[in-house]
C-alpha cells in the first residue's frame, strides 16, 4: 500500500495501473529494477519510486542527482531497443525520492541485455516475470505492428473451401460472396496468399487448436460422479460452423420457463440468447491463436455457464479489476473481427461486454440481480454467465429446522464451495454476484463453512486464495 505524506505520493503515480517501488537504487544488481522496466516497456507502462519501501514508507535517497544518472545510464547501456522513459526527482517529507515513468513502448520486445543472458520480462499481477515463448511471439508481432490473423499462412489457398461462409453471406446479408471479396475481407493477402483468417474461416480448417469443447456437466462442478456429463462434443472446422455449433449445443442443454408477474408473465430462459452469443463471439475472436494446444471450452453446470478463451486482455490488465462497461474495444484478431462484423454477428464498435450485461438487466426484476462475471490472466479469460433460473433462495430459516429452509441452505452452501472449487480465488462480490444471494448472506454461509472447517483463507483479502479441506455434508451444517 501506497501511504501518503506532505505530498500525496498517489499524485506521483498518476493514473498508472502498474508501479513497482525500490528502497534504494541497486546500481550492482541492474536487474532487479531493470525487469521492471523491460516489463513496463512491453505492457502498458509503468513507474518505478526509488526511495520509498516495500511498505510505503519514504526512506528518501542519499544522491538524487547521481542515482538518476545511473539510471538513466543503465537503462541506456543494458536495454535493448532503448524505452522511452522520463526521469522527475520529487521531494516527500523532505526526503528526496526518484519517479522513473516507462512508457508503452512502440517496438517490443524490450530486452534486458546482462549476465550474459537477453531476456524480455512480462507483468504478471504485480510482478514483473520472463516472458515465454508464446509470449515473445505475441511481442514481436505486436512490435511489428502485425496482427497475426493477417499473417500468411502455411497452408495453401488453392486447398481450401469457402462454402460455409458463402452460405452464411448469402443468408445473413442477402449478398453473394464474390471472388474478389476474398482479398477484400483479408482472406487472402495482395499475393495470393491464404492468411491465418483464411485459414480459420475455411471449411476444414486447417488449424488444428481451433477447436471448441461442450460439455454439459451433472451438478456443480466437474467432480467425478456416477455420471459426470449428461452431454459433451468436440468441434472443428470453420471458426463460424465453431460459433453455430457452440451456440446450438447451448440451446440443446437448455431449458425456457414463465416467471409469473402481478399483472402479467415473463419468458425465463436459462441463458439470455445475446448474452450467449456475444460470449462465445468473444471467445473466438479475442482467443489467442498463438497460444498451441489451448481450445475455447464452453462448460455448463446447474448454475451456470463457463466459457473459456486461451489469451488474456492484449495489455496485460486484469479485465476484473476493470469497469467492464468502459473497457476500451482492442482487437487481437482485427481480420477475423471484421469477417464476423459483415457477416452481422458482432458490431464494429465492440461492444461485446456491454450487451453482455445489458442482456442480463432485462431480467433484473426475476433473477435476484444475477450478473455476468468477467474474468482474466495473463493466458486466459472466462465469461461466467449464471443460469437465470438457478435460484439460491439462501433464506435465513437454513437451520430453523424446516424442510424447505435446510434445502435452501444446503443449496447455497453447495453454489459457494462450487465456486471456490472452479476459483479459488473468488471474492465475495464475486460470490454474490454468482450465486445471486445476498451479500449478508454469503458473508453468513462463508463464516459457517470457515468454521465447520470444510473451507479456509490463505492470504489477505485481495491476493488470498480459498483452500476447501473436505467435502461438504449437510451434517456439517446442523
Amino acid at each position: 500500500m501506497i501511504k501518503t505524506g506532505s505530498m500525496d505520493i498517489k499524485k506521483l503515480i498518476g493514473e498508472a495501473t502498474e508501479y513497482d517501488k525500490k528502497e534504494m537504487l541497486e546500481s550492482k544488481r541492474p536487474k532487479s529494477w531493470l525487469k521492471s522496466v523491460s516489463a513496463f516497456a512491453n505492457g502498458m507502462g509503468g513507474k518505478l519510486l526509488f526511495g520509498i519501501d516495500d511498505d510505503g514508507e519514504v526512506v528518501g535517497l542519499a544522491d538524487c542527482e547521481r542515482d538518476c544518472e545511473i539510471i538513466s545510464e543503465t537503462i541506456k547501456t543494458k536495454m535493448d531497443p532503448i524505452p522511452e522513459i522520463h526521469l522527475v526527482p520529487e521531494t516527500v517529507d523532505g526526503k528526496k525520492i526518484i519517479v522513473l515513468t516507462v512508457f508503452p513502448g512502440k517496438e517490443t520486445p524490450y530486452y534486458y541485455i546482462g549476465d550474459g543472458n537477453r531476456q524480455a520480462f512480462v507483468r504478471i499481477g504485480n510482478e514483473s516475470v520472463i516472458a515465454d515463448r508464446t509470449a515473445i511471439r505475441r511481442l514481436v508481432l505486436k512490435g511489428a505492428g502485425t496482427p497475426y490473423d493477417s499473417l500468411p499462412s502455411p497452408f495453401e489457398y488453392k486447398n481450401m473451401a469457402f462454402t460455409k461462409l458463402r452460405s452464411v453471406c448469402k443468408q445473413r446479408t442477402h449478398n453473394d460472396f464474390l471472388d474478389t471479396d476474398y482479398e477484400s475481407w483479408g482472406i487472402i493477402n495482395e499475393n495470393g496468399e491464404l492468411t491465418n483468417a483464411g485459414a480459420l474461416i475455411a471449411d476444414e480448417s486447417p488449424v488444428r487448436h481451433s477447436r471448441v469443447f461442450c460439455t454439459r456437466w451433472n451438478g456443480l462442478t466437474k467432480a467425478p460422479g456416477l455420471l459426470d456429463a449428461v452431454d459433451d462434443a468436440e468441434y472443428s472446422g470453420s471458426i463460424i460452423s465453431l460459433l453455430q455449433e457452440a451456440i446450438a449445443f447451448v440451446a440443446r442443454n437448455s431449458k425456457k420457463a414463465w416467471m409469473k408477474l402481478p399483472d402479467d408473465r415473463q419468458e425465463m430462459p436459462e441463458y439470455p440468447e445475446r448474452a450467449v452469443l456475444e460470449s462465445v463471439v468473444n471467445a473466438l475472436i479475442h482467443r489467442d491463436y498463438l497460444e498451441y494446444g489451448s481450445e475455447v471450452h464452453v462448460d455448463m453446470f446447474d448454475d451456470r455457464l463457463e466459457i473459456y478463451s486461451p489469451g488474456g486482455m492484449m495489455d496485460g490488465t486484469m479485465v476484473q479489476n476493470l469497469d467492464v462497461l468502459s473497457v476500451p474495444s482492442r482487437r487481437r484478431n482485427p481480420v477475423i473481427a471484421d469477417i464476423f462484423n459483415r457477416l452481422h454477428y458482432m458490431d464494429r464498435r465492440g461492444s461485446g461486454f456491454k450487451k453482455i450485461v445489458e442482456d442480463y438487466q432485462m431480467y433484473a426484476n426475476v433473477s435476484n440481480g444475477a450478473k455476468p462475471v468477467f474474468k482474466s490472466e495473463l493466458s486466459s479469460f472466462f465469461i461466467t454467465l449464471p443460469n437465470l433460473q438457478y435460484v439460491v433462495k439462501g433464506q435465513d430459516g437454513t437451520k430453523d429446522g424446516t424442510k424447505d429452509g435446510t434445502k435452501d441452505g444446503t443449496k447455497a452452501f453447495e453454489a459457494i464451495l462450487s465456486h471456490i472449487s472452479n476459483d479459488p480465488r473468488v471474492t465475495i462480490d464475486e460470490l454474490v454476484t454468482l450465486t445471486g444471494i445476498s451479500r449478508r448472506q454469503v458473508l453468513r454461509y462463508v463464516k459457517e463453512l470457515t468454521e465447520d472447517e470444510v473451507i479456509r483463507r490463505d492470504g489477505g483479502r485481495k491476493l488470498g486464495k480459498w483452500v476447501i479441506l473436505k467435502e461438504y455434508s449437510t451434517k456439517d451444517s446442523e
